[in-house]
């Protein structure tokens, strides 16, 4: 079923791959969650930003994005929400920094417990799926790289690849993370890491919100 369309695909999953790979608002997350609640938190929020894409997968599929992209008030308000999220997210990461044990002991971190693992599963889903940039991309890519005569079958199985894909990569930089000697080197100076993580998303936030102001007065 896929040999045929096994070039698209092959083009699809590299630049799919190279834009999950580049730092965003999903890694910060994702390190965030992975130090500060540890590896069971860091591997929710990785599954949460894997479901998080089919919400962009299944609009893209049912042609929701393509009426997004030609109606920019719709495209806008997404916009907005999206960046207000973040700034939520941002602010609250500061926040909670100033509670922070600097003590650098793994022991004085939250371990990921049930409670945190379905929080940290909320908040990458929410992540991803309130992630304009993430409609955009995926707007482009099935515009630009899938063809209109690919079977929907086959562009359901590409959704599928890019959800797993996404899920793996954020599991893996949360193994990383919560390596115990990576782990307890940055829970010494978690204080200052969680504000700079919140000062990310942030700075983030604010290039989104930005933008959408720009495009208003434009």
């Amino acid at each position: 079923m896929i040999s045929p369309y096994l070039g698209e695909f092959a083009a699809l999953a590299t630049i799919h791959f190279l834009a999950v790979v580049a730092p965003g608002p999903d890694f910060a997350i994702t390190v965030r969650q992975s130090l500060r609640f540890g590896l069971h938190a860091g591997i929710g929020t990785a599954i949460g930003i894997g479901a998080g894409i089919s919400v962009h997968v299944i609009y893209t599929l049912l042609g929701v994005g393509a009426l997004m992209h030609s109606t920019p008030w719709i495209m806008g308000l997404i916009e907005v929400l999206g960046g207000a999220y973040l700034l939520y997210i941002g602010c609250m990461f500061i926040r909670q920094a100033r509670k922070s044990d600097p003590s650098g002991s793994i022991d004085s971190a939250t371990d990921g417990g049930s409670s945190s693992f379905r929080q940290s599963l909320a908040i990458g889903f929410m992540t991803n799926a309130t992630n304009p940039k993430a409609t955009l991309f995926f707007l482009a890519i099935f515009t630009t790289i899938v063809s209109a005569s690919t079977p929907l079958s086959v562009q359901i199985f590409y959704g599928s690849w890019m959800c797993l894909v996404n899920a793996i990569w954020f599991v893996l930089v949360s193994l990383a993370f919560t390596n115990p000697p990576i782990r307890i080197r940055f829970l010494r100076i978690s204080h200052w890491f969680e504000r700079l993580m919140g000062a990310l998303l942030i700075i983030f936030s604010l290039r989104l919100l930005w933008g959408v102001g720009v495009s208003a007065v434009s």
